[in-house]
């Protein structure tokens, strides 16, 4: 029976949704909706009565946000090439400090701005990239930036040393309380900016040093330049850091990953990079079997974690390429056996698959699906390359991998 949108019944459905909108009734006399029901929020009022449309929440995840916010500028400046190491404390007093010792950020007239560069910076509202370019790496929550760490915090003081003069400015809740000012001669160069989160809007939550501990060592994993430390000193005699800086990259965080298991490993770590034109981008792929049933791949897409993917996809159609082709040449698949799918080439496969592209296009609106299609192709023919090399140059290994694969399959 076909529903018809004039019948009394769906009028007065339709009123009742009416007359609930955003959770709260509203009077019997409602009869429309105008430009005078809209509330419309400028400048730092967005920021402080809609806290979790940028940071996530207002709960521990929305300040380890904050924290990756201002950390953002710092881990880029420095892989570029422009700093050596970025520094992150959570201090006794419940601030957290983030220095590094780059070039320091501009002190001069932003242009449209009517003020300095730092002030522009962490007051006014600019459109970012929330997508980044395959040479930087993504913190920030919604591309806002530090505006809106200076905007959720009751205090917030920055400091710029650049061409051997120390710059100082203090901000209240996201306004400049005083104007950027010298404070004297300043040794090297680098910027520190430390806030104070709002307990207004935050309450008593407090930032998790292991969950800032995971993410900078993914993301030192993910990228060989970076070198970060982090340091907790909100417990009087019990500080505690750690200091990530990972020359190995991705094969590396392929032993990381299998740091808990007990079974042996069956093979060398394979890893190698690709800059592949067709894509626009860069591969950096390790993996390794383990003598058990368990599966561990990880993926990324500029840095950014992923559920699964084109990159993905084409990480498994390599493998099982590579290990069906070399199984069917030495006979350890018969010929009634079929060919080894990319679904079950996957127990006791460690795997780290990061490409780093110009152009990432991500499929929904977390952002956990890459689907640039063309990267399937061209992970798969290197996987599938440098697989079957290696194969052939490590027999013993192949051997104990394959029949581990072949006896999974068959057993399946």
């Amino acid at each position: 029976m076909a529903l018809n949108w004039c019948s009394p019944g769906i009028r007065l459905a339709w009123n009742s949704l009416l007359n609930t909108i955003g959770g709260d009734m509203v009077s019997e006399g409602f009869t429309g909706y105008d430009a005078s029901h809209i509330q419309v929020l400028e400048g730092l009022d967005a920021f402080r009565k809609r806290p979790g449309m940028y940071i996530g929440s207002t709960s521990e995840r929305g300040l380890r946000q904050m924290v990756f916010e201002v950390a953002d500028l710092a881990v880029n400046e420095l892989l570029a090439g422009h700093a050596t190491s970025v520094d992150i404390t959570l201090t006794s007093d419940g601030g957290v400090c983030v220095t590094n010792d780059g070039l320091g950020l501009p002190i001069d007239e932003a242009e449209g701005a009517g003020g300095p560069g730092l002030e522009a910076l962490l007051t006014h509202m600019r459109p970012w990239s929330a997508l980044h370019r395959r040479h930087e790496v993504p913190l920030s929550f919604c591309g806002v930036g530090p505006v809106v760490v200076n905007a959720l915090s009751r205090r917030m003081t920055a400091e710029v040393r650049r061409e051997g003069v120390r710059w100082v400015q203090e901000y209240e809740r996201g306004k400049a309380v005083i104007p950027l000012s010298e404070a004297g001669p300043a040794t090297g160069s680098g910027t520190t900016i430390v806030f104070w989160p709002d307990a207004d809007i935050f309450g008593t939550a407090e930032c998790s040093l292991d969950g800032l501990v995971e993410r900078f060592r993914e993301l030192a994993f993910l990228n060989q330049g970076l070198d970060v430390s982090l340091t907790d000193r909100r417990r009087p005699g019990e500080s505690r850091s750690a200091r990530f800086r990972f020359p190995g990259g991705v094969r590396d965080f392929v032993v990381h990953l299998d740091g808990d298991r007990v079974t042996p490993t069956l093979m060398d770590t394979v890893a190698f990079e690709r800059d592949d034109p067709r894509m626009a981008g860069v591969m950096e792929v390790a993996f390794r079997w383990c003598g058990s049933r368990e599966e561990r791949v990880r993926s990324f897409a500029n840095s950014r974690p992923t559920d699964e993917g084109t990159h993905t996809a084409g990480f498994r159609d390599g493998v099982a390429a590579a290990v069906t082709a070399y199984a069917r040449e030495h006979g350890l698949l018969t010929a009634s056996d079929p060919d080894l799918g990319a679904d079950r080439i996957g127990q006791g496969l460690t795997a780290v698959v990061s490409v780093k592209l110009d152009r990432p296009e991500f499929q929904g609106s977390t952002s956990g699906v890459l689907g640039n299609s063309e990267v399937r192709d061209c992970v798969g023919q290197a996987v599938q390359q440098y697989l079957g090399g290696w194969l052939k140059k490590h027999p013993e290994q192949a051997a104990a991998v394959i029949n581990q694969v072949v006896q999974d399959a068959r057993r399946d």
